[in-house]
């Protein structure tokens, strides 16, 4: 059975093909680009026009005069100082242990106890010592004895050589004698002693005075001669020293010091250098440097009479190796910076004017400078306001903390 093919229509009645991209259709969507274009470029324009115009506000001078707190240029003397960090090291630190073996009885000081040089700490059994301390002093009594048993028959052999009753062999002999009960009475007499010093182990008190530990032994605990567990660990707390290492560049400044029999001041601050620990003195420096850091140490001799300097305790030491005097002082707070650059505002005719500054040491929230005369007035407060000829007026009311360490705007 044969199937039709299907006839195909002459060109002339076939319909015409849909085109997608027909020239109406293209220039529509050419039109909405150049629509998106526009808009994007008026954004554009208009943000940089805020943005520009923000920009200018910040830049322009504040209106009105600022408020400033007003600090006068003053003259002084003021201290050089070479900072380190430092180890609280007491004088003494004794950790005690049993020199005999027994058994302890009784535990006299209390954790944490300030205890003095004698106070008892610690008592062993004594029953054993003191046997062995009368059986010392028996066998001394019995051959002192024997030695005067010997004296007496030496003189009876004397006196017989005398009458040629006896040998002169004899009389040696007893003269030896003599000697030898002697020598033992001597070694009896030692052994009495020793018994005494071993029976005074029994008794532990305190070789200095200082501070207790935490508690170790308890009554019961048998303790052994010669053992390395410490039955208590006392302290030394008040004078105390500090030792600290300084870089070896500055050990021909602290040695010039001392040869010219200057005694230097040295304060020993806590972690964060806010609370000052105690001052003290410079008492030596090592008779050599570390050759793997370029340091050398020191100590300083502190009375801590509060107990402020704790043991093994960290912290920031200052040697004070020389005091400059007659310098141009200025508050710490009034020096701002730009850059590499120190500057401050200076207050003149109702005006800030910048002015650059040289510092140089600084104690106790003032700094030395170059570039300023005494009487002048400067800048206190409100450095994020001022700028280079801005009008002031001047105020007593204390600015901010966060102002007054601020860095001073660049003109």
């Amino acid at each position: 059975m044969n199937q039709e093919s299907p006839s195909t229509a002459p060109p002339d009645q076939q319909l015409p093909l849909t085109n997608s991209n027909s020239p109406t259709k293209r220039r529509s969507w050419v039109g909405w680009v150049v629509l998106l274009v526009v808009l994007v470029l008026i954004a554009a324009a208009v943000h940089h026009h805020r943005k520009k115009k923000a920009a200018a506000q910040d830049a322009a001078p504040v209106s009105g005069p600022v408020a400033v707190r007003p600090a006068t240029v003053s003259a002084g003397d003021i201290a050089v100082y070479l900072d380190a960090i430092g180890t609280v090291t007491p004088v003494y630190t004794d950790s005690i242990t049993a020199q005999v073996t027994g058994v302890i009885t009784a535990v006299h000081y209390h954790e944490g106890q300030i205890v003095r040089r004698g106070d008892p700490l610690i008592d062993l059994d004594t029953q054993p010592f003191v046997a062995q301390l009368g059986e010392a002093k028996g066998t001394l009594e019995h051959d002192e004895g024997v030695l005067a048993q010997a004296k007496m028959d030496l003189d009876r052999y004397r006196e017989a050589w005398a009458g040629n009753g006896v040998s002169r062999q004899q009389l040696e002999d007893q003269e030896k004698i003599v000697l030898q009960n002697q020598g033992t009475v001597n070694y009896d007499r030692s052994a009495v002693q020793y018994a005494q010093v071993q029976l005074s182990y029994c008794h532990i008190s305190a070789p200095i005075s200082g501070r207790v530990g935490l508690r170790l032994v308890d009554p019961g605990n048998l303790v052994t001669a010669n053992a390395t567990t410490s039955l208590v660990v006392i302290t030394q707390l008040s004078p105390t020293t500090v030792v600290f290492t300084l870089a070896q560049d500055n050990v021909a400044k602290v040695q010039d010091q001392m040869r010219h029999g200057q005694q230097l001041l040295v304060k020993a601050f806590d972690r964060v250098q806010e609370r000052l620990l105690g001052a003290g003195k410079l008492i030596t420096i090592d008779n050599q440097i570390d050759t793997t850091t370029g340091t050398v140490k020191l100590r300083a001799a502190f009375d801590n009479a509060n107990g402020a300097l704790f043991a093994n305790e960290f912290v920031n030491t200052r040697l004070q190796i020389t005091t400059l005097h007659n310098q141009v002082l200025i508050p710490d707070a009034a020096i701002q910076h730009n850059g590499d650059t120190a500057f401050v505002y200076l207050l003149q005719n109702n005006k800030a004017v910048m002015h650059e500054v040289k510092p140089g040491a600084s104690d106790n929230g003032l700094t030395s400078v170059q570039g300023l005369e005494p009487s002048q007035v400067i800048a206190n407060s409100s450095f994020e306001k001022l700028q280079d000829g801005a009008e002031i007026t001047l105020s007593n009311v204390l600015a901010p903390a966060s102002s007054s360490v601020s860095e001073g705007n660049a003109p």
